[in-house]
């Protein structure tokens, strides 16, 4: 019967709340372990994408634009007398009634147990070895191309992973070049991969369009940190102006003729002579009105074709590149505890030999096998103890240990429970606890350590505040004047005076 329009927005309707009510149950079921909890996200993620799909196809029908659902109504609910619209709906209820005695196998379809089976199914979920089902990244590919690059320097894997998201140290000239721009962009797609595998239930477009307003907003101020209050053309040090001859530039020396023609986007390469000659040409002719065959080729950008080697377009290429590694650190932040295991894995494996390391593979492997299986058995847990790596119960003695048994609650983080006092204590650089202090328009400083009410928050920023205003300078009362005489007046009392005739 979900020929006609109306019985197919019944019917999605009906979907729609069958696919919530079964995503809210299985968000209630608790894990057994880590591997299960990651199918669980997995499966919810792809009820989440039925909703979407099928709320797209509501839209559609209501949209109405063949207008067939407008025909349907006038013809079947509509009538110009109450007597005629009781005529239509009885003539109606006989037409469903020959439809189902002729065919009685469709008198109930239902979907529930094709929504029933997305429970039981198991997500397909491709990992590499190095990856561990998750638990570490693997960026030795990443790891190899930033070594053999330009703006890269020789180090251990470990150390690489340790300082992966410092851009900070790679200077602006190798910012500028097509090869830093390609490593960025596989680092967005691997890291941006992994957290899809990981974490399906992030929405990652969404991080990324609020992490672009807030770049389109602080590219304009000059704020975006690492790249300076002025754009890469101004911060040359060369004035044309104070030089008439090309003779004059060529003693400048190549490394700084070269430095100079790269931020306006020039070529710069060939001889000393040839580099002055071509950085001269800017003293009478403005950039934009320079010969194309004087620039050097910019990154462009994969949606944009049509980009120009001119100056805007550089300064639009550097803000992609700007954007590129807001991106990459954000991504870095929701990864955290992942880069800290992946770097006390890479130190481990540093002291392993490799038949150790091949039996702690097979070990690995051997688990994985058996764990499909233990997961189907119920595990008797009666204190409810926190699930190890192994998706066992943790001894009783390290629950004591770390004391997991003490809750903290954050009113900060919207009353946000954590269990012991290490995750207590590590949350505060969280970004939980971030965006409660943003929200309260209160910077995440280590003064505010170790509070969690959002009136002792307030309360400690306004002693911060008035104290900061007690401290700063005022010349009116701390400057200090001396007359003929030798007499020290601060600069109110001195300017009175002066005023008056008396000094």
């Amino acid at each position: 019967m979900a020929s006609t329009v109306l019985e197919a927005t019944r019917a999605a309707h009906e979907d729609l709340e069958r696919l919530e009510r079964l995503a809210v149950r299985e968000l209630q079921r608790d894990p057994a372990n880590a591997r299960d909890r990651l199918f669980q996200s997995h499966r919810v993620r792809h009820m989440l994408d039925l909703v979407v799909s099928t709320s797209d196809k509501l839209v559609e029908i209501y949209e109405d634009k063949d207008s067939a659902r407008k025909d349907e109504i006038n013809t079947h609910l509509t009538a110009p007398t109450q007597s005629l619209l009781f005529n239509k709906y009885y003539e109606r209820l006989k037409e469903i009634r020959d439809y189902h005695r002729r065919n009685p196998s469709a008198r109930f379809v239902s979907t529930t147990d094709d929504y029933e089976e997305l429970l039981k199914e198991e997500p397909v979920i491709e990992f590499t070895g190095e990856e561990a089902f998750g638990r570490y990244l693997d960026l030795h590919e990443l790891y190899n191309e930033f070594i053999n690059s330009k703006f890269g320097t020789p180090m251990e894997y470990s150390a690489y992973v340790g300082c992966f998201s410092q851009t900070e140290k790679i200077s602006q000239s190798h910012k500028k070049t097509r090869q830093y721009r390609e490593y960025l962009e596989h680092i967005l797609e691997y890291l941006t991969s992994f957290l899809y595998r990981t974490e399906p239930l992030q929405d990652v477009e969404k991080i990324f369009a609020k992490l672009e307003s807030e770049v389109q907003e602080r590219w304009a101020n000059g704020e975006v940190p690492g790249w300076g209050n002025k754009s890469t053309v101004e911060e040359s040090e060369i004035d044309l102006d104070y030089y008439s001859t090309v003779e004059e530039l060529v003693e400048l020396g190549p490394e700084k003729l070269k430095q100079a023609l790269a931020a306006r986007c020039l070529k710069s390469g060939g001889t000393v002579q040839q580099r002055a000659e071509r950085l001269f040409l800017l003293k009478h002719t403005p950039l934009e009105q320079l010969d194309r065959k004087h620039f050097a080729k910019v990154p462009r950008t994969k949606d944009d074709s049509n980009v120009t080697s001119n100056g805007n377009n550089f300064k639009d290429d550097l803000k992609e590149i700007a954007l590129m590694e807001v991106k990459m650190k954000r991504l870095c932040e929701l990864l955290d505890e992942v880069f800290v295991r992946t770097k006390e894995n890479a130190e481990k494996k540093l002291t392993l030999t490799y038949e150790e390391m091949e039996a702690e593979r097979e070990e690995e492997e051997v688990q994985a096998d058996t764990e499909s299986d233990d997961e189907e058995q119920q595990i008797y847990n009666p204190l409810k103890l926190p699930m190890g790596w192994d998706g066992k119960p943790i001894p009783y003695w390290l629950y004591k240990l770390h004391g997991l048994g003490q809750e903290f609650k954050c009113e900060i983080c919207g009353n946000h429970s954590y269990w012991g006092r290490r995750a207590y204590e590590r949350h505060f650089k969280e970004w939980r606890h971030q965006h409660g202090m943003r929200c309260l328009g209160i910077p995440n400083t280590k003064n505010f350590n170790e509070i969690t009410s959002i009136d002792e928050a307030k309360g400690l920023w306004e002693k911060i505040q008035s104290r900061q205003g007690l401290n700063k300078w005022r010349p009116d009362l701390e400057e200090e004047y001396e007359d003929q005489e030798g007499n020290i007046y601060n600069k109110k009392t001195y300017t009175d005076l002066q005023r008056q005739g008396l000094i």
